[in-house]
This record gives C-alpha cells, structure tokens and sequence, in this order.
C-alpha cells in the first residue's frame, strides 16, 4: 500500500472507489458520517436501537458500494436513504417512542454526541404535543420531515435519500407542515 492510496480522498465517491480494491478505505466514509447517522437514527429510534442500524447501514453500503454513483461526491444521502429504509422496519417502536414522549413530555434520548442545533431540537420535541403530532404523520411525510430537521438534508439530498422527486419532497414537507399546523395550532401561531 503506498502514502498515496492511504492518504484521506476529497470525496466520498473517491473514497467508495477506492475501498473497491482497498476495503479498508470504507473506513473512512464511516469515520466522516457515522456520528450524524448515529444522530437521526438515535432520534428516531431511541439509543438502544441506533448502535445496531448504524452498523447495519454502514454494512450494507459497504456491501452495495458498487451500485454508488460515483457522479454524487457526497453519500451522506445515500447513507440517510439507507438508515431511513432500515428506520422503516423499525416504525412501531418509533411510534410508541413518540407516544411515550407525549405522554411524558420526557425525550430519552440524551445521547453524549449531541451538539448545541441537536439540543434546540430536543428541547423542542421534549413538547408533548409536538410529539404526538410527529407520531400522527404518516411514515413518508415523517422521513422526510426529520431529515429536514435534524439531518439538515437539502431537498435534492432528501430526494436522493428516499428515492423520491423533489417534487415529492416538496409536497410531503408541505403536508406534514399543514398538518402539525392543524395539530399545533397554540405553536404556529406563536
């Protein structure tokens, strides 16, 4: 292995190219995300699930990193369409999460990597009503939102990440808005 090929690529598509013939470069791509995908999926999830989704998620990109688009630099919405998907066999606990968060008005997760942005958003969803009104969206309108919100994914990153046109993406944050709006009327209005 020479200096060159262990230096740290650019790029994550560089990065995916190389661990073609170098597995352990994939290292790297989870050294660059791991933390942010720990994050959302700790979110949605709770932090007993997350540890287990993020090594299922780096562990199928890893198996599927030749069906990456090497045109895409960045996989971090490849990487949150992977944990998303995986988050999808997970609903009914995120949902009693949410419900649980309602009636509590507790936010168990308080994992040790959160970071100032991460903690305005929990203080907001630590609102009951905010809660239930999250478990009240659907799936799709919820995926999208969340990775709004905590992900931070532009809309072209959250279509790449659910598979989905940015029109779609467009379309279910409108609803999901509308529709914590209705739910949320005290909140929307201040």
């Amino acid at each position: 292995m020479t200096a060159q090929s262990r230096a740290i690529p650019q790029s994550d598509a560089d990065v995916i190219e190389l661990s073609r013939h170098d597995p352990e470069q994939f290292t790297v791509l989870f050294r660059r995300h791991a933390p942010h995908i720990q994050r959302y999926v700790a979110r949605r999830l709770g932090p007993d699930a997350a540890e287990d989704i993020v090594a299922e998620t780096f562990l199928l990109a890893f198996r599927h990193r030749d069906r990456y688009d090497p045109s895409r630099a960045d996989a971090r919405p490849w990487l949150y369409g992977i944990s998303t998907n995986l988050i999808g066999r997970h609903r009914r606990a995120e949902i009693r999460q949410y419900r649980a968060l309602a009636r509590t008005g507790t936010d168990p997760v308080t994992e040790p990597f959160t970071d100032q942005v991460d903690d305005r958003v929990s203080a907001s969803l630590a609102s009951r009503p905010l809660a239930a009104a999250l478990a009240a969206l659907s799936a799709a309108q919820r995926d999208t939102l969340l990775l709004a919100a905590w992900s931070e994914l532009s809309y072209d990153e959250i279509a790449t990440a659910l598979n989905v046109p940015i029109g779609t993406v467009r379309s279910r944050l409108n609803r999901a808005r509308t529709k914590l709006r209705q739910i949320l009327p005290q909140e929307s209005q201040a």
